[in-house]
């Protein structure tokens, strides 16, 4: 059950035949350039787990602690990959540049997390292993980072290690507020709270970090290879290619954040931790902030179709999943 004082509202429902047959109740912050709200909802200053939204700021961390990459592969190091044979290798090619091998990971054995890769893989008598792993390549550069340091890489997972010290101050410095819980991920390695609020705060500092620093190269790295932190065929790349200077990362459990090009930023969790409201969501909050006078060459047709996610019946589309924003306040 959610907090008794967390009053979250409806912010998207399932429309099925005419019918709404359920609701996705959650919160969300958006952020000015200056970091003021200029529309909440729910509960945004309250710590939360981001889960693979942290990635840009655990990325910056890391190559502030000396990791050599750039690139793809550094946005590979942010990335919640799909699986695919670019990004198997591209993880291959961070353990390789740092003299390890794929049995120094230690993120859970899985199968790639797109469908199509996955069923390619399966085919090909691919069984479960770590580098298909989504989060293999934040594992990779964590070890990698360890290797620049000359610490112990057994225990890259352990809150206590130099490594993950340096990773919750950088969240905490970005996000402007300190870390207060650390709890475990689902690929292993420690996850640091911040609130919503926080979160988006962090992607707008990010984006407008000096050009030349740790946060801004990552940021400029997944602005530049959104396929290599996301997929070939995920909402995250689609909405970055949409949208010009966008920066956005999802997580599990229904998180997702972004920041545009000129320090705009927002958050979102929705409560059920389900994914499919997010899309709609995410859509109708850029297409509000980008109608104004956003970047120059948003794809507006591109974000009116990720807002509408096709609810089906026998095969054929019966309905849709949209979203509903609450007042601005």
């Amino acid at each position: 059950m959610p907090p008794a004082d967390a009053a979250h509202p409806v912010l998207a429902e399932v429309i099925r035949s005419g019918y709404t047959e359920s609701w996705h109740r959650g919160s969300l912050v958006v952020l000015d350039a200056a970091g003021l709200p200029t529309r909440s909802a729910g509960t945004t200053d309250k710590p939360m787990f981001p889960r693979s939204s942290n990635k840009p700021m655990q990325a910056a961390a890391m190559l502030d602690l000396g990791l050599d990459l750039d690139n793809e592969l550094l946005a590979l190091a942010a990335a919640s990959h799909s699986g695919e044979d670019f990004h198997i290798e591209g993880v291959r090619q961070i353990l390789r540049r740092a003299g390890l091998a794929e049995p120094d990971l230690q993120c859970p054995p899985d199968l790639p997390l797109d469908e199509q890769a996955r069923a390619e893989f399966l085919r090909g008598g691919g069984k479960a292993d770590r580098i298909h792993m989504n989060c293999s390549g934040k594992h990779a550069a964590m070890l990698a980072a360890c290797v620049a340091r000359d610490w112990p890489r057994q225990a890259y997972r352990d809150p206590g290690h130099p490594l993950q010290q340096r990773i919750k101050s950088m969240i905490g410095e970005l996000a402007g507020e300190p870390v207060t819980a650390i709890g475990v991920d689902g690929c292993g390695a420690p996850l640091m709270s911040v609130s919503l609020t926080g979160l988006a705060r962090a992607f707008s500092a990010v984006v407008l970090a000096e050009p030349g620093t740790p946060a801004r190269k990552v940021a400029d790295a997944m602005r530049a290879y959104p396929t290599w932190m996301s997929g070939t065929r995920r909402s995250d790349s689609a909405f970055m290619a949409a949208v010009p200077g966008l920066l956005m990362k999802g997580g599990a459990d229904g998180v997702c954040a972004f920041a545009l090009a000129d320090g705009r930023a927002g958050a979102v969790k929705i409560d059920d931790g389900g994914q499919r409201a997010l899309a709609p969501l995410l859509a109708r909050l850029l297409l509000e902030l980008t109608s104004g006078g956003g970047p120059d060459g948003v794809n507006v047709s591109s974000l009116r179709q990720l807002a509408t996610s096709p609810v089906t019946g026998g095969g054929q589309p019966v309905g849709e999943i949209r979203a509903v924003l609450p007042s601005t306040g």
